[in-house]
């Protein structure tokens, strides 16, 4: 993970020459580019030009480069890991150098045609009223090799697609956030709430843990009429730490949102298995020698709608075919260790890759069928209750930082934030208003499976059935992070 800053990047010597140039012209002169603010110069207005992280993926697969970097017929994924591990962290170190002293913010997520220009203050405006309401981000969603049709009708998608595998329904990093300006919407990274309102948004003790990151993923897997995601297994904090740079690792959780009656799920090693003999099959299987015979040395459970299984890093794992899963876990997401795919090929015909090295490095071969069982599955324990509801722990495991309440209820249910941010999916039931008891914000709506963040700042909340009274019963999973609340 790089830590550059951007002035790294440039001559002073050429931002000095640049600077001369435009003097000496006598002419009102425009200075665009990733690095026009470093002219040393003054300035009489500033424009930042931002993008989601989404919309760069997109135009990169349509051919976009890399910065100062000829490779649009590139792999995408290189592209995105370059712009994840270098870019993109640079970029955002600069813009929130930017953000005090800015006087427009052009969002180009659509486009030239389209892009839409607000002054700061109204920036400033929308990010302080996110930081202080419930809010939805922009999801989206993607096919793959393994993708099913779930959310092609519960999301109401597009019917013509082959399939949908993934949607990111709440990673701020990612994900785009809309404002309304006057009778215009303007969409901007969600992750600029996370920049100018951190303390607001996060709590305070979850921003002093986490500094200005959003520590909590929710995101989408439909194998729903698709296939078995990759055997996978995910490093270590020790690990991803010397070796990748990132503060926490990815801990991960399958909430599942729904289940035909053959879904299982792949978690944890056979008890009795040899280590030694399980990698060597894995290398052979890699070399496409033989198929992995998964059965032998995974366990298969039985996975329900509403079941929810715990997934600590350094647990083997993949989630089986015929299953909606939410995902509930933390941030980062591009740290999977691939050791078997079923001998497919992607998207574009070529094999995925595996990354059999670094998972040996990062199984934890202690967690077999009596560990997993004792500690992954089936944790659901009732914390408390009312007139209409109940409120429920349901996990993660003690080796991760993510504590998770499910709600069920046919009323009102009042919910704290007690200083700490709060993500929730509405898991079962239609729709739901989250309002506030004092009208500090307006009221709410959200509809079935559909992820929203309550920022810290909130405080006291109530979501309620819309149009109470039905007997229906509705469900809530809540996260947040174990050990901020005040």
């Amino acid at each position: 993970m790089s830590h550059h800053t951007i002035d790294e990047l440039y001559d002073n010597g050429r931002l000095t020459d640049v600077a001369d140039r435009v003097k000496a012209s006598g002419q009102p002169t425009v200075l665009i580019g990733w690095g026009a603010a470093l002219v040393p110069i003054q300035h009489s207005t500033l424009v930042l030009a931002d993008m989601a992280r989404w919309e760069i993926q997109l135009r990169q697969r349509r051919g976009a480069t890399n910065w100062r970097a000829n490779n649009p017929n590139e792999d995408s994924l290189r592209k995105v890991k370059r712009g994840y591990f270098v870019e993109w962290r640079i970029a955002d170190r600069h813009k929130r150098t930017l953000f005090p002293t800015m006087d427009y913010i052009l969002d180009t997520n659509h486009s030239t045609a389209e892009g839409k220009l607000i002054a700061a203050e109204a920036f400033h405006t929308g990010m302080n009223a996110a930081a202080t309401a419930p809010f939805r981000v922009v999801p989206f969603f993607d096919p793959g090799v393994w993708g099913g049709q779930w959310m092609k009708e519960v999301c109401d998608l597009d019917r013509n697609s082959d399939n949908f595998a993934w949607c990111f329904d709440c990673v701020p990093e990612e994900n785009s956030i809309l404002l309304g300006v006057g009778s215009e919407i303007i969409e901007l990274p969600a992750i600029d709430v996370v920049f100018t309102h951190p303390g607001e948004l996060l709590g305070e003790k979850t921003f002093a843990r986490f500094g200005a990151e959003f520590p909590i993923r929710f995101d989408f897997l439909d194998t729903v009429g698709g296939g078995n995601l990759s055997l996978q297994v995910h490093p270590l904090t020790d690990y991803i730490q010397n070796s990748f740079g990132m503060h926490y690792t990815q801990d991960e959780s399958y909430y599942l949102l729904d289940a035909d009656e053959d879904a299982v799920v792949y978690l944890g090693l056979k008890s009795g298995i040899d280590p030694a003999e399980m990698l060597d099959t894995l290398e052979s299987a890699s070399r496409g020698e033989i198929s992995f015979p998964t059965e032998k040395f995974i366990n298969i459970f039985p996975a329900k709608k509403h079941d929810h299984f715990s997934i600590p890093a350094g647990t083997v794992h993949c989630s089986g075919a015929d299953s909606m899963v939410l995902e509930i876990s933390a941030t980062p997401y591009i740290f999977t260790f691939k050791m078997w795919d079923w001998d497919r090929v992607g998207l574009d015909g070529v094999p995925r890759p595996i990354h059999l090295e670094h998972a040996k490095n990062n199984i934890q071969w202690d967690r077999d069928t009596a560990w997993t069982r004792d500690n992954l599955l089936d944790q659901v324990e009732i914390v408390a209750s009312g007139p209409g509801w109940v409120e429920e722990r349901t996990g993660l495991h003690s080796l991760e930082f993510i504590e998770v309440r499910r709600h069920w209820f046919t009323g009102s249910v009042e919910h704290h934030t007690r200083g700490t941010v709060n993500v929730l999916n509405l898991v079962e039931g239609s729709s739901a208003v989250v309002e506030s008891p004092t009208g500090s914000f307006a009221p709410f709506t959200v509809h079935y499976a559909e992820t929203f963040i309550v920022p810290a700042s909130v405080g006291r909340y109530r979501i309620r059935p819309l149009g109470e009274g039905s007997g229906q019963r509705f469900g809530t999973v809540k996260a947040f992070v174990r050990g901020t609340e005040i």
